[in-house]
């Protein structure tokens, strides 16, 4: 098979939908599906570190909705593609080649209010027609099969779950980690970082050697000031908020928390709680059917109602052991689930029944 992939959240600065086509497109390589099929990655701009057997395809221009909808059509027009795989909420509309697309949440339909005005309607008449076109859905948990089904009227029996693997980070485990919090993940309104942050601050200040991680760049709407919120503890090196890391810099933040804080209302899945639980740090995460499902037992939960609660678990986590050891020991039942070479073996096999 001939099979298209848009590529666009390869390029640059990769967040989630990136991360996950990456880890799909790392198993293909090493399997061999990459030289049973030929794979034709498009984008707007160079991508670097493909593996070997792939085709790269430039179609310069904006990532933005005019590139898929029209400039990336015409590109295809002559490519004589089997199927086309968007793993990005989103495809193609007018493509002679039959269609497979990845949603992982609907959040702009069940939560309008979080998105400006044209944003959330491009993203729910798009994503609703796509869904509707394509002939395969697929998504990353049982919480999104039923918020799909309800939000964009696609019938259960279209929609494959299929878990994605966790990103193992390259991290030299401490038998004695330093008393820090860690929030990693783009920060939206329905993520509460300014709450985490009023949360933890009383800690801080009982416990002037810990201290408060922020990773991700601030995306939320209405704006939230976190640089004020910040400011407004007063506690100086002991909150830092870093707007990207690399890598290498992840690493050493995971490898140095003691706790992971992830207070949001809406996923599709937890990815970075597992991506902490990997690297041996325990969660705090709000109580939400989504996170029940992501980690199990694997974490401590707090109520919506009661942020409040919020403190008293991360305080448990920063020093009590017997509870840390009961988070953690739950952890490799939970990975297990979680695995990129089943994900990658499953994705294919919808691809190959389109």
């Amino acid at each position: 098979m001939r099979i298209g992939i848009d590529a666009r959240e390869i390029v640059g600065r990769p967040t989630g939908v990136g991360r996950h086509l990456s880890g799909l497109l790392s198993e293909w390589a090493a399997d061999g599906a990459a030289r049973v099929h030929q794979f034709v990655l498009y984008a707007h701009a160079a991508i670097s570190d493909v593996p070997e057997p792939f085709v790269t395809r430039i179609v310069p221009g904006t990532s933005g909705t005019w590139w898929q909808q029209v400039q990336l059509p015409r590109a295809v027009r002559n490519d004589r593609l089997d199927l086309f795989f968007s793993p990005q909420y989103t495809a193609p509309l007018r493509i002679a080649a039959k269609t497979a697309v990845v949603v992982y949440d609907v959040s702009f339909a069940a939560h309008p209010e979080w998105f400006r005005f044209r944003e959330g309607l491009r993203l729910r008449w798009l994503s609703r027609a796509a869904a509707a076109q394509a002939c395969a859905v697929m998504t990353i948990s049982e919480f999104s099969r039923r918020e799909i089904v309800e939000h964009l009227n696609v019938p259960a029996a279209r929609i494959h779950v299929i878990p994605p693997g966790v990103p193992l980070r390259n991290t030299r485990m401490r038998s004695e980690r330093e008393p820090k919090v860690l929030f990693v993940g783009s920060i939206f309104n329905r993520r509460h970082v300014p709450d985490l942050i009023a949360a933890v601050s009383p800690l801080l200040r009982l416990h002037p050697a810990a201290s408060l991680d922020i990773v991700g760049d601030n995306r939320s709407y209405p704006h939230e000031d976190l640089v004020a919120a910040i400011e407004r503890e007063r506690l100086g090196e002991q909150i830092t908020w870093h707007r990207y890391a690399t890598d290498e810099r992840l690493d050493e933040l995971y490898g140095r928390a003691r706790v992971f804080v992830f207070l949001s209302d809406y996923e599709g899945l937890g990815l970075t709680p597992l991506e902490a639980l990997a690297a041996g740090v325990p969660p705090v995460l709000l109580d939400t059917p989504v996170s029940r499902e992501t980690c199990g037992d694997a974490a401590v939960y707090v109520p919506r109602d009661r942020p409040q609660d919020v403190r008293h678990a991360v305080e448990q986590l920063l020093f009590d052991d017997r509870v840390r050891s009961t988070v953690l020991a739950a952890a490799p039942a939970v990975l297990a689930r979680y695995n990129w070479a089943r994900a990658a073996r499953e994705t294919l096999r919808v691809i190959e029944r389109c």
